[in-house]
């Protein structure tokens, strides 16, 4: 059954509450891998309760609506998805604990083609339920690989700028736990792919991949580290597309280059010398 496109278009998201506490916005923490010198007091504010700040990147794991793309009712091959980019654009920091309620709607459907598959653009805004303060506004692009070809769609949405050419003015290396996917998915995504090594291998990987949304992490720990000295009210964006898996137990290295109010940035896996994140942008107060 091929994508309706005014179905997806106008799909009836529920706004979604959600409670969280300290130990939630530790867990994430934790689970894109501040903490990992104990000794390091800038990155012991986001693991530690006293004096506690939530990681700036944190609001990827809020108020989400599930993974609604597996409904038969969408018309899309879910198997075949990918997530291609990610974009947020944080409005104020958010608490270490509190309630917030995400609201969801389809932004674009962009079919590229019958053998090149559709783009299906979303985007989530999260709100602080006590004040009704708008907190952040989030962009999921979903690269659906088998559903090109239905005939209608919106116009494709301006491609990311490229890093640029020679040497970065900065970069940052960063581990990753080898347990960091079974710790990162008690925050947000149970998908099996990473952590039961059987559907790692079907879908053709050697071992269980991490979630892209915690090398995504990793980056934006990178920026907070380098250009906004561990200060997470000075990092307002983060956007970039994902290029290949990481798997966890890599180091991911971003490179960055300065662009005054902007940061363009690539990450690799340094074990295989492979781009797993690229096109990237942050943005961030001087």
């Amino acid at each position: 059954m091929p994508i309706d496109y005014d179905k997806i278009k106008n799909w009836p998201f529920p706004d979604i509450e959600q409670t969280y506490t300290e130990k939630d916005s530790i867990l994430y923490a934790l689970g894109v891998g501040y903490g990992h010198d104990p000794m390091d007091e800038a990155q012991l504010q986001f693991v530690y309760e006293q004096g506690l700040k939530a990681v700036p990147t944190m609001p990827v794991v809020l108020a989400n609506p599930g993974f609604w793309l597996k409904n038969p009712a969408t018309g899309i091959d879910w198997v075949k998805i990918v997530h291609g980019e990610q974009a947020l654009h944080i409005h104020q920091p958010i608490a270490a604990a509190g309630t917030v309620t995400g609201s969801m709607r389809i932004k674009a459907i962009v079919d590229k083609g019958r053998d090149k598959g559709a783009l299906l653009v979303q985007e989530r805004s999260i709100v602080d339920k006590a004040s009704g303060a708008l907190l952040a506004t989030l962009e999921h692009t979903t690269f659906c690989r088998g559903d090109g070809g239905f005939g209608k769609g919106d116009a494709a949405p301006p491609p990311p700028p490229a890093v640029p050419e020679g040497e970065p003015d900065a970069s940052c290396d960063f581990p990753t736990l080898p347990q960091a996917a079974l710790i990162y998915r008690l925050c947000a995504d149970r998908n099996p792919l990473h952590a039961d090594p059987a559907v790692a291998r079907a879908a053709g990987f050697l071992r269980p991949i991490l979630h892209g949304l915690c090398s995504y992490g990793v980056a934006g720990h990178a920026i907070l580290k380098t250009w906004c000295g561990y200060d997470p009210a000075k990092l307002t964006g983060l956007s970039l597309r994902f290029s290949a898996p990481v798997y966890p137990g890599e180091t991911i290295r971003t490179e960055m280059w300065d662009r005054g109010s902007s940061i363009l940035f690539r990450s690799r896996a340094l074990e295989r010398d492979v781009i797993v994140l690229n096109n990237g942008v942050a943005t961030v107060a001087r």
